[in-house]
């Protein structure tokens, strides 16, 4: 009677062991998910803030335009009757050419001197090479920006004139924003151009601290 209690006892023991296995691995098939979890949740909080770098422009924008081509049409730009100045600026996929002309340039003068500003980019950058998306890539888009005060924005001999052609648009477009139709759009562009043309006027003093919305206490050396 008592080797059968035993076998009784040993039986029970056995199965509380089975049961305590089959818990244990029910709990490490949820810890693993949820571990997993906590895991991608703390690196990504770690990784909060930091610049992801990379090229979105992958497998477009080829050929290239070059450092030399820009130059030639500096060169060329320059050469148009009534420019002072030119520069040309590549930022992300898009080329701007900057253009200073005379203080008493019209908007119809400035409008053919923009449209000649684009003829000799799209001579020395083929626009159907450069200009010109297709089916597989993105290419660059043009702006031309045509001004004859670099300063006195508010001045009524102000005229600011842009050439513009995304590569998606079969022909530019020119518009006079010195007389816009969307001043808010207008006063932007202008802005962006005395960013620009006038850097220093928008350099924040480090010796000042903002402590209130308006109000500004000099910094104590």
């Amino acid at each position: 009677m008592s080797q059968t209690k035993k076998e009784k006892k040993a039986k029970k023991k056995g199965r509380m062991d089975a049961a305590s296995w089959i818990i244990i691995i029910g709990l490490l098939i949820i810890a693993i998910p949820c571990a997993a979890f906590v895991y991608i949740l703390l690196s990504a909080q770690a990784a909060t803030g930091t610049a992801i770098s990379g090229d979105r422009f992958t497998g477009d924008l080829d050929p290239a335009i070059t450092e030399t081509q820009m130059a030639n049409v500096v060169t060329s730009v320059e050469s148009i009757e009534g420019v002072e100045s030119a520069e040309v600026i590549l930022k992300s996929a898009t080329v701007r050419v900057y253009v200073d002309t005379l203080d008493e340039m019209t908007p119809e003068v400035a409008e053919g001197i923009a449209n000649q500003a684009y003829e000799k980019l799209t001579a020395e950058c083929d626009p159907s090479v450069y200009f010109t998306q297709t089916a597989s890539k993105k290419m660059y888009d043009v702006e031309v920006h045509v001004y004859n005060l670099a300063e006195n924005r508010d001045s009524e001999e102000f005229v600011y004139v842009i050439v513009s052609k995304s590569s998606s648009m079969e022909a530019p477009i020119a518009r006079l924003v010195s007389d816009p139709l969307d001043p808010e759009l207008a006063a932007q562009l202008l802005e962006k151009l005395d960013r620009k043309l006038n850097p220093e006027k928008y350099e924040t003093n480090s010796d000042e601290i903002t402590v209130g919305e308006g109000e500004v206490v000099e910094g104590q050396e």
